[in-house]
């Protein structure tokens, strides 16, 4: 019997390519070598061909032109709390990926991301309750830590919470993370949903998306296209990374292994590293020092950067569950620059 698999946020980065690692049948392989290079003899849940995906989507057309065939789609606004209502069938997991993620609509449009947030995570566990799914796994954000002192160069682990500005529009997006959080966890303490919490670092790699404007995506673009990468702030934030395929397999691991209503950090540690120097690392190693790191930093938040923050993931409690990292930072930067190389040819 096929395990009947439901993501939002399908046509988002993460989303999208956990579908194409399903439908490629990658994703089961490279979780179960996973488990089996630990000692573990239980077997992945997500074996080959054993797998059915649907995705819930706002606009069909724009998921038709973005996934492969073989996906079931589903057109539904996930903060509309009658037509997720209107949702039926049997899902055995759901992974929920959906939420508004560019820095400029948090500054711009915080209500809506607030909504994107809390309103759709409330609808998609709403969702799992009533269909009893046997896993769930909430896509959430190394944001929610906030200011969290580092000064000694510890690695945060997933009990430890900084502050946030409260009267921030930028602050949208941690915040409400955090009640989306809560939210997973009241659904399990008093429904029983098996959720499961996944804290991502900053992910990318293979399969990145043209329109991604994050700093890692900003660099790659520079470098591939011969223009200098130019930082708007001081660079000083520490960036905690992790591999597109690392992050499946962590994501696949946590549906199987991981304990309901509990957090993890997804994270590469050894792929930690303030931003001002990972753009220098992509200057230098995937332009082959042909293009500068360059400043130009306005007066005010404009590109609405998250505040500077020394934060460094602890990835301990996933790694006990048997997950480990495979790419390097630069093997990362490899990988986006060549799918981006892609797109430059197609376009031209």
């Amino acid at each position: 019997m096929k395990n009947e698999i439901l993501i939002t946020g399908a046509t988002g980065y993460i989303g999208s390519m956990l579908i194409k690692s399903f439908i490629e049948n990658k994703s089961a392989t490279e979780n179960k070598s996973i488990i089996e290079n630990k000692g573990s003899t239980e077997k992945a849940v997500m074996n080959d061909s054993a797998v059915s995906v649907t995705a819930i989507v706002r606009d069909k057309s724009k998921a038709m032109s973005m996934l492969p065939p073989g996906v079931r789609l589903l057109e539904a606004d996930l903060t509309d709390e009658k037509a997720m209502r209107d949702i039926s069938g049997h899902y055995d997991y759901i992974i929920h990926c959906a939420a508004i993620t560019k820095s400029l609509d948090m500054v711009n449009r915080p209500v809506e991301v607030i909504d994107s947030i809390v309103t759709a995570t409330q609808n998609v566990c709403d969702l799992a309750r009533r269909t009893q799914v046997n896993g769930m796994v909430y896509l959430s954000s190394m944001e929610i830590y906030g200011d969290v002192d580092c000064s000694d160069g510890h690695h945060v682990t997933e009990n430890e919470l900084g502050t946030l500005k409260l009267l921030n529009p930028r602050s949208c997006y941690p915040l409400a993370k955090r009640m989306a959080e809560n939210i997973c966890y009241c659904y399990y303490r008093e429904y029983g949903v098996p959720v499961r919490i996944a804290r991502l670092a900053q992910t990318f790699g293979k399969g990145i998306l043209w329109d991604d404007n994050r700093a890692f995506a900003q660099f790659v673009k520079a470098a591939v296209l011969g223009e200098d990468i130019v930082l708007h702030t001081k660079g000083n934030s520490m960036g905690n990374y992790c591999a597109i395929e690392d992050v499946v397999a962590a994501i696949l691991l946590l549906l199987e292994k991981g304990v309901s209503g509990e957090a993890y950090n997804v994270v590469n540690e050894s792929a930690t590293m303030r931003i001002r120097d990972v753009a220098e690392l992509v200057a230098r190693e995937i332009a082959d020092s042909e293009i500068s790191v360059v400043y130009d930093i306005p007066n005010d938040n404009r590109f609405g950067y998250a505040p500077d923050t020394g934060l460094r993931l602890s990835g301990k409690k996933l790694r006990q569950l048997g997950w480990v990292p495979q790419k390097k930072l630069v093997e990362m930067f490899a990988d986006a620059a060549e799918t981006v190389r892609g797109l430059v040819q197609k376009e031209n």
